[in-house]
C-alpha cells in the first residue's frame, strides 16, 4: 500500500540548489516523487548567525513504514555530506517528514505531523503552494488557513534562474540589476578592489551587500577598460578573478555570475570554475577563440558594440578621459547593423540566441551627443529580438553634462537609467547598486504596471 506524505527540505551551506536537486534524485530510490514546490530562500529559524536556507516542499508516495523513511532521510543526509554541529545550526542538507497520510504519531525519535509545522512560515508556504487544501489532522485547518496565519516577509520565492544557472531570467518581466565588482586597481570610477589588503574578503562583503541591495548578477572584472588603460596578461587576470570567483560559489549567493572578459583563456577558466556568463566588450571580435568557448560552456553571452581606439582618447581634464566618437553616418542604423554581424558571429559559433545579451556599448567609440542619441533611441535595437543591456554607469559622458567629477554622478547615473528603461532595457549595469536598484523598480513600477 502507497501512503501520501510531505517531506520538508532545506539546505544552508555549499550549492544550496544543487543539494535540493541531488536530495529529490536520492528519493526516488524509494518513494515516487509527485509534485515538488517552488524553492523559497528563507531566514534560518532558531539560531539565527548562520547563512539562509533554501526551502522546498515535497510530495511522495511511498510504501515505506514511518520508521523505516526516517531512516531512510538520515541516509541520504548521510550520503549528501551532512554533518553532525548542533541544534539548528548550518548543514547542506536537512530531511524532514510533515505529514504521513492523516496518521498522528508521538514517539521518540518521530513525531507526525512535524511539531513545529504550524509555526514555519518557510515549510507552510511552499506547502501551501503544492497542498492548500492538505488538512492538519490536528487542527483540522487547511494548509492554506495555516500559511495565513504566519508572518510571510522572510520566505521568499525564487525564480528558476536563480536556482538553477543554466537558465536565463524571464525578460521584460522586470529590469535586472547587474552590480560592478571591479577587481582592479584602477577603475576609472575609483571602486577597483585590487588595492584592498584581503580581495576576497573585500570583494566578498562587496558582493554580498550588492546581492542584499538588489543585484541580481554580479559582474567581476579584472582589466580596467577606462580610455587610456593598458591590457593586463591572461594570468593576471585569473590571479584576480578565481580567487574571488571561488569564494562566490562557496557562499552561493543567489546572483548570476558574469566575467567581464574578451580573452578566451580566462572565460575558459573561469566557466570552468563555475561562472554563469561571459561579457565581452569587443563583442567576440578581439579573441577568436572567444565564442567557442561561450558555445561548449553553454554560458550566457553580453556582447557589447565597440568602436574605441586607443590612440583616439580626449582628455577632459578633471572630468577623466573619455574615448572620440566614430563617424558612423546614420548613427542608429550603424550600431543595429553592426551589432547583427555580432549576432551572426555568435551564431556560427553555435551559440543559441537565447543565451544571447546585447550591449550597444555606451561611452565606447561614442561622441556626448552619439552616447546620449544611444540611450534616447535604444528601442530601435529591440527588433534585433535580444535583451538589452545598458551600463551608463558614472560615464563621462554624465560627467562633461553636469561638469561633475566620477564620484558625483549619480544623479546622472539614475536620470540615464530610468530613460533606458523607458526605452526597453532589460539590464542595467552599475556601481552604486542600493540606489540605482530603486532607480529601476520605481520605473518599473511606472511602465510595467
Amino acid at each position: 500500500m502507497n501512503h501520501r506524505v510531505f517531506l520538508s527540505l532545506g539546505s544552508n551551506l555549499g550549492n544550496r540548489g544543487k543539494n535540493l536537486a541531488e536530495a529529490i534524485q536520492c528519493l526516488s530510490r524509494q518513494t515516487e516523487v509527485i509534485q515538488t514546490s517552488s524553492i523559497y530562500e528563507t531566514d534560518p529559524w532558531g539560531f539565527e548567525d548562520q547563512p539562509k536556507f533554501f526551502n522546498q516542499v515535497v510530495e511522495v508516495q511511498t510504501a515505506s513504514t514511518p520508521t523505516e523513511l526516517l531512516a531512510f532521510l538520515k541516509e541520504i543526509e548521510v550520503e549528501l555530506g551532512r554533518e553532525k554541529t548542533f541544534r539548528m545550526g548550518p548543514r547542506i542538507i536537512d530531511l524532514d517528514i510533515l505529514f504521513y497520510d492523516d496518521l498522528v504519531l508521538t514517539s521518540n525519535p518521530l513525531t507526525i505531523p512535524h511539531p513545529a509545522l504550524i509555526q514555519r512560515a518557510f515549510v507552510l508556504i511552499p506547502l501551501a503552494e503544492i497542498a492548500p487544501d492538505l488538512i492538519h489532522p490536528e487542527s483540522k485547518k487547511t494548509i492554506k488557513e495555516l500559511a495565513a496565519e504566519v508572518d510571510p516577509t522572510s520566505v521568499v520565492r525564487l525564480p528558476a534562474w536563480k536556482v538553477d544557472r543554466t537558465k536565463m531570467p524571464e525578460w521584460g518581466e522586470r529590469t535586472y540589476v547587474m552590480g560592478i565588482l571591479n577587481l582592479t586597481p584602477d577603475s576609472f570610477s575609483g571602486d577597483g578592489l585590487a588595492g584592498s589588503e584581503d580581495l576576497v574578503t573585500s570583494a566578498l562583503a562587496q558582493a554580498d551587500e550588492f546581492v542584499k541591495s538588489g543585484a541580481d548578477i554580479l559582474d567581476l572584472g579584472a582589466e580596467s577598460s577606462r580610455p587610456g588603460s593598458q591590457p593586463v596578461p591572461a594570468e593576471t587576470e585569473l590571479e584576480r578573478l578565481l580567487p574571488v570567483l571561488k569564494a562566490l560559489r562557496e557562499n552561493d549567493l543567489p546572483a548570476i555570475i558574469s566575467i567581464d572578459t574578451w580573452k578566451a583563456q580566462v572565460a575558459e577558466e573561469c566557466l570552468n570554475a563555475g561562472a554563469d556568463w561571459i561579457n565581452d566588450i569587443w563583442g567576440l571580435k578581439a579573441d577568436p577563440q572567444l565564442a567557442a568557448v561561450i558555445a561548449k560552456h553553454e554560458a550566457g553571452a553580453v556582447l557589447m558594440h565597440n568602436r574605441s581606439r586607443s590612440t583616439e582618447v580626449k582628455d577632459l581634464g578633471n572630468l577623466g578621459k573619455s574615448y572620440e566618437g566614430s563617424d558612423y553616418g546614420d548613427f542608429m542604423q550603424a550600431i543595429r547593423a553592426e551589432l547583427q554581424q555580432i549576432i551572426d558571429t555568435s551564431r556560427s559559433a553555435g551559440i543559441r540566441d537565447e543565451k544571447i545579451i546585447l550591449d550597444p556599448g555606451i561611452g565606447f567609440g561614442k561622441s556626448l551627443d552619439q552616447n546620449l542619441a544611444l540611450i534616447n533611441h535604444l528601442d530601435e535595437l529591440k527588433s534585433l529580438g535580444f535583451p538589452l543591456l545598458v551600463g551608463p554607469s558614472r560615464k563621462s559622458f554624465i560627467g562633461q553634462i553636469l561638469d561633475l567629477p566620477v564620484e558625483e554622478r549619480e544623479e546622472g547615473t539614475a536620470a540615464a537609467l530610468a530613460v533606458s528603461i523607458v526605452r526597453t532595457a532589460d539590464i542595467v549595469r552599475v556601481h552604486d547598486v542600493r540606489r540605482m536598484a530603486r532607480v529601476a523598480r520605481m520605473t518599473d513600477a511606472i511602465i510595467r504596471s
